[in-house]
């Protein structure tokens, strides 16, 4: 491949959009100076057909193919449940497994609030907007009929226009009359749906008010779409009271303070992520409610809750926003998702939301038992250890042998693994007090 001088690269390339996959991977690889070898591992889609992924986003030039695990010694509800996970970070698919092996004879329960969702048009320039509040909101059964007639299908599964909200916002600009279309979405994520249905009310809700409508588009904080997980952790199980305390007062601290909450919430999301990414859905939506929803009080906090029971047993809970779907998107259309959701069996959006619930908490309690005892490092650097070693060469046998001595000497490093590798292949035994 021959690469394109410095001084003539540029990223303005017509009709980029119109190549084919590898018509545009040999143009980036002009750019880049790719190397035969890379522009030959970008060319390997894997498991994902190259016409699906080119049109499952734009300017498609190869995959990223991220390890899918499962979880196992999942109980949810009374019932064995097998969780694929999909991510690049060592740990978090243990993580579940172990907390979920510790609390299996009683395993989660949940529930779930519904499959409403939320659309938000706006209206500016409003003169009189507490009026424009009433008079939007005696039109309900017009926005009803404008809503169910662009998804006449959504309408006959059962879903459709629940309810309708107006609120007055002070901002930066003046006041703003804002109309909340409250829908449920079955099945469906639902920003297709809800979107298109503000789209179609916006000129009429325009003429009520006698302002100007700009915004008309789903908000991603649905909490009228909350899922629910809580399960009880014998004390005599994790360790005895002195952990239990430990548990229940780093969950302190993240109520107490965002600094600690923002990482408590980043280790739920490592596992809620991990399964919404598997099954096809979106993981932006997730994460801006569920960060949305630990700020709503008016101060970031925590997720999850941890309390001790009559009994002196650790019980734990969550709550957030899940807006996940069945149907639609990649979810629909992508083969490992699909496979992903059959693994599960979950059979209507609301058991996924519930599923999802419980495996965000058993990461989180997972994580917490971890700071509480042995810290954080011990479990985790063990598994990191072994991608060190691969990033030093090793392979095969010697991946685990390397690891071994990094983690021994508590110096899970890439300059140690090397030298470690050097004398494994020279034949020499490692030493793993090696002096620094």
């Amino acid at each position: 491949m021959q690469s394109t001088p410095l001084a003539n690269r540029t990223s303005r390339i017509a009709g980029f959009h119109k190549k084919s996959p590898r018509e545009r991977l040999d143009l980036v690889a002009a750019f880049a100076d790719l190397s035969d070898s890379e522009v030959a591992h970008l060319a390997e889609f894997g498991n994902l057909a190259p016409d699906l992924a080119d049109r499952l986003i734009e300017n498609v030039v190869g995959t990223m193919t991220i390890p899918l695990g499962i979880a196992t010694n999942m109980r949810i509800d009374g019932e064995d449940v097998l969780i694929p996970m999909a991510t690049e970070e060592s740990s978090v698919v243990a993580a579940v497994c172990n907390a979920a092996r510790q609390v299996y004879e009683d395993g989660f329960t949940t529930s779930v609030s519904g499959n409403l969702m939320i659309a938000q048009v706006q209206a500016v320039g409003v003169s009189d907007p507490h009026a424009a509040r009433l008079r939007i909101l005696e039109q309900r059964e017009a926005l009803r009929a404008l809503c169910d007639a662009c998804d006449p299908v959504l309408v006959r599964l059962g879903g459709g226009l629940r309810d309708v909200e107006v609120r007055v916002l002070d901002s930066l600009s003046g006041p703003m009359v804002v109309t909340h279309l409250i829908v449920d979405t079955r099945d469906a994520m639902g920003a297709n749906a809800v979107n298109t249905m503000a789209e179609a009310v916006a000129p009429h809700i325009a003429g009520w008010s006698g302002g100007r409508v700009y915004l008309r588009i789903l908000s991603n904080l649905a909490d009228r779409r909350l899922a629910r997980a809580h399960a009880i952790w014998r004390t005599d199980a994790i360790g005895g009271p002195e952990v239990r305390d430990g548990i229940v007062s780093a969950y302190h601290l993240a109520e107490a303070d965002p600094y600690r909450a923002a990482t408590h919430n980043k280790g739920i999301m490592n596992g809620i992520d991990a399964v919404v990414l598997a099954t096809g859905n979106d993981t932006r939506a997730i994460e801006a409610g569920a960060h949305a929803y630990a700020a709503r009080s008016g101060r970031y906090t925590s997720l999850t809750r941890y309390e001790v029971t009559a009994s002196g047993d650790l019980s734990a809970s969550i709550e957030l926003p899940l807006a996940v779907g069945l149907v639609g998107g990649a979810t629909k259309l992508h083969p490992t998702a699909q496979a992903c959701l059959k693994i599960l069996g979950a059979t209507t959006a609301e058991r996924l939301a519930r599923i999802i619930a419980a495996v965000g908490l058993a990461q989180n309690f997972s994580a917490l038992k971890a700071l509480a005892t042995t810290g954080i490092q011990k479990g985790h650097m063990a598994l990191h250890a072994q991608n060190i070693a691969m990033m030093a060469g090793a392979v095969g046998e010697e991946i685990e042998a390397v690891a071994r001595v990094l983690v021994e000497g508590h110096r899970v490093r890439l300059d140690v693994a090397q030298e470690v590798l050097a004398e494994i292949r020279r034949g020499s035994r490692p030493s793993a007090d090696k002096p620094e």
